[in-house]
């Protein structure tokens, strides 16, 4: 079988779906690997590190793609590659399929099965394919990084000659992946945390990593594979009122609240952010799916009344390296799952399986 790597093209994406070191894995697995010339240059991966691990390099996309009996990206395809795809390959990538319908029909037309990496089910066997989990806790880190950034003050306590520097005071809305990683980096730099989260089996979650939990007493939340799914008025118009008094003494906000298949909530207005400290920041880890603010704008700083509210629509692209290497994992130890004697177990009783196969053609199948 020959696998087929190609090189990103979103605007500002830094990383690579394979890197050299999952190589002699994939050639265990029984794939000829074909790698995009400079797919991995801007994660630090050189075309010669590819070769030395046993891999060739294809000089585009459209020759890497010919003959390849599985292509895997980490981003969607675009219209020229979906134009490059002939019937019976298999496609492999992030493609957000609750909301790329047409990409599934042009996929479903062009005679190709897809895998959709992002919709990896949330269960313990699963857990070391998951590249929406490994991504988050990159994420998570960076994002109190950024934070610390732009905020006119450090996070620690420091007891000087001149006088006492207080801790900065961090706030969290949300408590998966993302928010516990930023959560335990704010802890670690110093500063004073707290969270909050529509699940209330967080707060012990929260606890162990030495932050305080906003409790609030409400049974309006139904969540689903580890998400949100949904929230009553109720429920959201306490947790404001629970969260404003710290969001007003907050120096750095961090939000990371996804609903899956979904726009992201608004969980901080427009008012509330006029209720925050001069000089305080928010980072807005969902603005990719339309922002937990209000204000909220991909890739900008927004300043309204002093604050400074931070879109970040791909952190793990700010550290590629480390986001590639743990994505590349993610990718061969699913592989590993999916290939048996060197073919495809198409095991349609497997729960990973069916909640990653969005697209399944027969003749990829057969």
């Amino acid at each position: 079988m020959k696998l087929a790597v190609l090189k990103e093209t979103d605007a500002g994406e830094t990383r690579v779906a394979i890197v050299p070191k999952s190589i002699s894995k994939l050639k265990g697995l029984g794939f000829e690997v074909i790698v995009q010339s400079d797919a991995g240059k801007n994660a630090a991966f050189a075309d010669d590190e590819y070769t030395k691990a046993g891999a060739s390099i294809a000089s585009s996309a459209a020759e890497a793609m010919s003959g390849a009996d599985l292509i895997i990206k980490v981003n969607p395809p675009t219209k020229e590659e979906v134009g490059h795809l002939k019937k019976g390959q298999i496609w492999m990538s992030q493609l957000f399929h609750r909301l790329n319908e047409e990409l599934l029909g042009d996929l479903k037309n062009a005679g190709v099965s897809a895998f959709s990496l992002d919709a990896m089910p949330r269960i313990s066997r699963a857990q070391s394919m998951d590249v929406l989990s490994s991504q988050s806790n990159l994420s998570g880190y960076k994002s109190v990084i950024t934070g610390a950034d732009h905020l006119g003050k450090i996070f620690p306590m420091l007891m000087t000659a001149a006088g006492t520097v207080t801790p900065a005071k961090v706030l969290i809305f949300g408590v998966g992946v993302a928010g516990l990683q930023a959560i335990a980096t704010a802890k670690r730099l110093g500063a004073i945390v707290q969270a909050t989260d529509v699940r209330p089996e967080c707060k012990e979650q929260t606890e162990s990593l030495g932050a305080k939990f906003i409790t609030v007493e409400d049974d309006g939340v139904k969540t689903e594979g580890g998400y949100a799914k949904e929230v009553t008025a109720e429920y959201l118009a306490k947790q404001k009122e629970a969260v404003n008094k710290s969001l007003a003494q907050a120096d750095l906000v961090i939000t990371t609240a996804l609903v899956q298949g979904a726009k992201a909530p608004i969980l901080i207005s427009k008012e509330q952010i006029e209720l925050m400290k001069n000089g305080s920041v928010i980072i807005d880890m969902a603005v990719a799916k339309g922002g937990n603010t209000a204000l909220s704008k991909p890739d900008e700083v927004v300043h309204h009344n002093g604050v400074k509210i931070v879109g970040v629509s791909n952190f793990p692209a700010q550290i590629p390296t480390n986001s590639s290497e743990l994505l590349s994992r993610n990718i061969d130890t699913f592989l590993g799952h999916l290939i048996s004697d060197g073919k495809f177990n198409w095991d349609m009783e497997d729960e990973i399986t069916t909640g990653t196969l969005v697209v399944n053609n027969q003749t990829a199948t057969a």
